[in-house]
């Protein structure tokens, strides 16, 4: 049976306006933390237990809340989220908290501040309700997962194999629908490494790092294919217009559908270093994420959320996608999950980005109807 309860979209945009105006890109550790805190507070409102998880590698700390529950230690529910934007402080100015028709805009509103409200507005609801869901709930906010998660892997792995699913409030996909498989992603760092003298006076004596580094961008974005995509989004080189540049750096990402494709574009990538014309240039593997293929687990934890999704009068249709989360480690690891859970919108990492006000309620009562029903009598 599926509780009947209120949400009304206007206490969610109440909630979700103080998450927007705490900007949180993930290399700004202070700011990350701010909105931790933002987090936590609403958590404990809610009655949860929460704690802070010291950070890593320079990057934040994250934050985890455990609710009530008579069956504490039994393998429940994980929601896993994270609070990092791609948004630098001060993209408020161009990209201000506003609503207009039927769109709330702002940064990290879709990806994934919404998706997280909606999942404690869900939560809330039970609550008022006095419901308790058949299993106890954990939700996990973390704090890199823009950047590939580097410091909270494991952190992300050790906690879902305590829990029997994993549900993830990331942007919905087109036509209400849900993420169940998520395509691999590779992460690289490049360096090109030259000769340094006089851009006037000797400029043939040097061997510029920066040149060096645009041929091999566009070798590199020669790599694509339909089945293995690879491109350079971040490049920096030089110091003084006067000097050759001695080096330049770049981070490139590659996405396969399949693991056998990431591989190869792998290879194809390493393949690259080597020493043209004086300069260095090298291509050192980063962050991974892995392939995240369906199993009957996640595909029958799909097909309960469809039966609850259908019973609230809306279709839930499935798919695999491009964009890597958090979902791909827990999901490759065998433990069913759900993603894109969130509210629907479009233009996440862009200054459009924004949520469609009506998906809020709607995703939050199937977000509740999940809780509600997951693990009852033993069925998914």
């Amino acid at each position: 049976m599926i509780p009947d309860l209120p949400f009304d979209a206007r206490d969610i945009l109440a909630t979700l306006e103080p998450w927007v105006l705490c900007e949180s890109p993930t290399h700004d550790t202070a700011a990350v933390n701010r909105m931790m805190g933002v987090a936590a507070r609403d958590l404990a409102l809610l009655g949860a237990t929460v704690e802070t998880i010291p950070g890593r590698m320079g990057l934040s700390d994250c934050v985890r809340a455990r609710f009530p529950h008579r069956d504490r230690d039994a393998p429940g529910i994980l929601v896993l989220g994270h609070l990092d934007t791609v948004h630098p402080v001060g993209t408020l100015g161009s990209l201000p908290w506003r609503i207009e028709g039927d769109r709330a805009y702002g940064p990290g509103i879709l990806d994934m501040k919404g998706g997280n409200v909606v999942a404690l507005a869900a939560i809330r609801a039970l609550a008022a309700a006095g419901i308790e869901t058949p299993l106890p709930v954990t939700v996990l906010f973390t704090g890199d997962e823009e950047v590939g998660s580097p410091s909270t892997r494991d952190l992300i792995e050790a906690e879902a194999a305590r829990h029997a699913f994993v549900l993830v409030p990331e942007p919905g996909q087109p036509e209400n629908g849900v993420v169940t498989g998520r395509y691999a992603i590779a992460r690289f760092e490049l360096e090109a490494l030259g000769r340094p003298s006089h851009a006037g006076a000797s400029p043939h004596e040097g061997r510029s790092a920066i040149r060096a580094m645009a041929r091999k961008i566009l070798a590199i974005d020669a790599l694509s294919d339909a089945d293995c995509t690879v491109s350079t989004g971040v490049v920096s080189g030089g110091q003084w217009v006067n000097c050759v540049p001695t080096v330049c750096r770049g981070q490139a990402l590659s996405m396969a559908k399949r693991q056998a494709d990431l591989d190869r574009g792998v290879a194809r990538m390493l393949a690259l270093s080597g020493e043209e014309d004086g300069v260095r240039f090298t291509v050192t593997r980063g962050v991974t994420r892995p392939v995240w293929e369906p199993d009957a687990g996640c595909m029958a934890l799909y097909e309960r959320a469809r039966a609850l999704s259908e019973a609230l009068g809306q279709p839930l249709p499935h798919r695999s996608a491009g964009g890597g989360s958090d979902g791909n480690f827990t999901g490759a690891n065998g433990i069913p999950t759900l993603d894109g859970l969130g509210p629907l919108g479009q233009g996440y990492h862009t200054l459009e980005e924004h949520v469609l006000i009506e998906s809020l309620p709607r995703r939050a009562r199937l977000f509740a109807a999940l809780l509600a029903s997951l693990g009852a009598a033993g069925r998914a």
